[in-house]
């Protein structure tokens, strides 16, 4: 790895004083940063020599001071060749200026905040975290090191360096470089963010770097699908057991609002009677480890009658014979088309499907959905609502035009 080095000593004018003296301070420049540090001694701006870096003259005080600071520039030298060989990817004109003050604590970095914070999560996968929550924030490891080797010339950086500047550097790389969506940006810089958490907490960073940065996800459009749709879906028949399959569970979510996660592993043990004596699933959201408790509605029932059986399933000992995420993903696309649906299709369509058109749209109470949701916050179920509502204004424009168009020509038949 190069690096762009130079030491040199400058006189720092001393403002307090009257005299035309100054202190001699040394500066270390390491690829563009400076670090300074003060030698302590003072000259007379007069006997300094700006050119060589030094004090004029053979005066002895003059020659005290240039051995001084011939020994300063060795050590820095030494101590830059010596960081150089053993820690170049760390290598910093403060972690120099730190080294030759005797500074050389255990500084931590970014990747190895990121490695105790990972290695942590992933031995509590299926107890407190999803498999696919670590491997969000390994994905967010392999970019921000992508980020550093694009953006600095290294692939780790000590705690101590990160600043605004680093976050929004990163929040401009990952929409240039890695062409990332604005939420899609925020979500790997908030993760970043909780990264960052875990260092302020256990007192290894001084200041939060994200102080002044505001990590706003814009309101996006989620698609659902209208009554027609879902009885085109409900109808269709599919030339292969594999469409028909995935067809099947794509429906039983958008009549129980379950995820992806949340479907894939439902068993037989979260199917129960309810105060009511009907079947209700109760489980935890795997996301946000939420209780969510939900009546099947008929024909999320006639689904799960149908698979009750299923020797995948079983043999796993899940209510459904569920593919993986990305699998059902490409299916559903091939659905689409089948079906004549000009929407892109994804399991989690399905869960906006039940907010909307299932629930909301036929009078359920907002804070009915958000429970059977399993929403920690009733704001996240009124975007949904949201939606319904502007579903129902466009729905009531269409009726006034027809009002107003039979009106007039009832006018006009009267006044004829």
């Amino acid at each position: 790895m190069k690096h762009s080095f130079s030491f040199n000593f400058w006189l720092r004018r001393d403002v307090r004083s009257d005299k035309n003296e100054g202190y001699i301070s040394a500066r270390i420049t390491l690829n563009g940063k400076r670090a300074e540090i003060a030698t302590g001694f003072k000259i007379d701006a007069d006997r300094w020599n700006v050119a060589a870096g030094g004090a004029k003259g053979n005066k002895e005080d003059a020659r005290t001071i240039n051995v001084q600071l011939t020994a300063i520039k060795n050590r820095i030298n030494e101590i830059y060749l010596e960081l150089r060989k053993h820690q170049p990817g760390l290598l910093t004109a403060e972690l120099i200026r730190n080294t030759y003050f005797g500074k050389t604590g255990k500084q931590r970095t970014l990747m190895e905040l990121f490695d105790y914070h990972n290695t942590h999560m992933q031995a509590q996968i299926g107890k407190d975290y999803a498999l696919g929550t670590y491997k969000r924030f390994e994905t967010c490891q392999k970019l921000v090191q992508a980020f550093m080797l694009h953006q600095y010339g290294k692939s780790d950086m000590h705690l101590s360096e990160l600043n605004h500047e680093f976050v929004t550097n990163l929040e401009f790389y990952f929409k240039t470089v890695r062409s990332c969506a604005h939420n899609t940006t925020i979500k790997y810089i908030t993760n970043l963010r909780k990264i960052i958490h875990l260092a302020l907490i256990n007192e290894w960073l001084d200041k939060d770097p994200f102080v002044k940065f505001k990590c706003t996800i814009k309101e996006t459009k989620r698609d659902h699908l209208t009554e027609e749709e879902l009885h085109l879906l409900r109808e269709k028949t599919f030339p292969t057991n594999r469409l028909s399959q995935v067809r099947d569970i794509f429906l039983f979510c958008c009549y129980t609002g379950l995820a992806y996660a949340d479907v894939e592993k439902l068993s037989p043990n979260q199917i129960g009677r309810g105060v009511d004596g009907k079947h209700w699933i109760f489980t935890d959201r795997t996301k946000t480890k939420t209780t969510s408790n939900i009546p099947l509605l008929s024909p999320a029932l006639a689904i799960f009658k149908k698979y009750h059986d299923d020797p995948e399933a079983v043999n796993k000992g899940r209510i459904f014979p569920v593919t993986s995420n990305q699998k059902m993903n490409a299916y559903l696309k091939e659905i689409a088309d089948l079906c004549g649906i000009a929407k892109t299709l994804t399991t989690h369509v399905a869960r906006h499907t039940f907010a909307t058109t299932v629930t909301l749209t036929n009078g359920v109470p907002l804070e009915t959905v958000s429970s059977m949701l399993g929403h920690k916050n009733i704001k996240t179920t009124q975007i949904y609502a949201k939606v319904v509502q502007k579903k129902i204004s466009h729905d009531m424009d269409k009726l006034e035009q027809q009002i107003s168009t039979k009106t007039q020509a009832d006018l006009k038949e009267s006044a004829g």
